[in-house]
């Protein structure tokens, strides 16, 4: 998808699952960025032209260039990121994800942590993949902090750091002390912008703390990478099939990002018990508007 290799969050997490595959498995590997909509069909046809195995599209977007591709060459497999419209394909493999759990512990972390009870959330695209990420957010928030306001605002690209800084700025100026994002490289502006507010920050899908080491608080981590190599060793081992993967928190899938240098011992403490009532289904987290009305309320103001 766009947003390029080097985002520092979703694509870079592919990246490296399949490099980790390369290593391990002796497998020939290669990307092709996209620089906007148009590129997704040509890339994966150059792909497909060039007889790889298996062809790894990443992310939601590139669902019907996905189901094109997959449809007029049955003999290629194919696997999708962050997408379940495939799943009917044979040779179609949709990697999904629990991104509501991750979201959620980190949201308890914000909840914890916010020194003004206002804290934000920056969405880089609305749509029923993306919008679990705001409702996890918001549900561990309340349940860590119930006063606590939560600002939130729809990016709507996922390669803009602009965007990103100046949502951060909108929010910062309503009062807000703590930021997450779940926008891909447009997330690069909130943490940059977040820095220089001398406010926190709270990353995605990979542990983005060495981004900016004295503002990244946590990260929501969507294991991207651990999707892509687990993939390939199912290609490797000839065991890959088409229909629904889902990975989350007990199968490695999402998780709360391992660094912890800016928690405070009894913030790790709660986040752990918190985690593990997660893991024993003691606590499920809403996925879908009506999951997460019913438990509080009409707050999720994003479309």
């Amino acid at each position: 998808d766009v947003g390029g290799v080097n985002d520092g969050s979703f694509n870079q997490s592919a990246w490296e699952g399949l490099q980790k595959a390369k290593e391990e498995f002796g497998v020939e590997v290669n990307y092709l960025a996209s620089s906007t909509d148009a590129d997704y069909a040509p890339n994966i046809e150059t792909f497909v032209d060039e007889e790889y195995d298996l062809i790894i599209s990443v992310g939601f977007l590139l669902a019907d260039a996905t189901r094109a591709a997959a449809e007029a060459n049955p003999d290629t497999m194919f696997a999708i990121i962050d997408d379940s419209s495939c799943a009917d394909l044979p040779n179609v493999s949709c990697l999904t994800f629990k991104a509501e759990q991750s979201s959620y512990l980190v949201g308890y972390v914000a909840g914890l942590m916010t020194e003004k009870n206002n804290i934000g959330f920056v969405l880089g695209m609305a749509g029923d993949t993306m919008h679990p990420f705001g409702y996890g957010y918001c549900a561990g928030a309340k349940d860590a902090n119930p006063d606590v306001e939560i600002q939130m605002a729809n990016a709507n690209n996922f390669g803009d750091p602009a965007t990103g800084s100046t949502l951060t700025t909108n929010f910062v100026t309503k009062g807000a002390d703590i930021i997450f994002h779940a926008a891909g490289a447009t997330g690069t502006g909130v943490i940059s912008e977040a820095q220089a507010k001398g406010i926190r920050a709270i990353g995605v899908d990979s542990d983005q703390n060495y981004l900016a080491p004295e503002t990244v608080i946590t990260s929501a981590m969507k294991r991207v990478d651990n999707a892509v190599y687990t993939t390939v060793e199912s290609l490797v081992k000839g065991t890959l099939e088409g229909g629904l993967a889902t990975f989350d928190i007990n199968n490695g899938g999402v998780d709360i990002a391992p660094t912890t240098d800016l928690l405070t011992e009894e913030v790790i403490t709660a986040v752990e018990e918190v985690k593990s009532k997660l893991e024993t289904g003691e606590i499920t987290v809403p996925a879908t508007k009506d999951e997460f009305e019913v438990a509080y309320g009409d707050i999720y103001t994003l479309d």
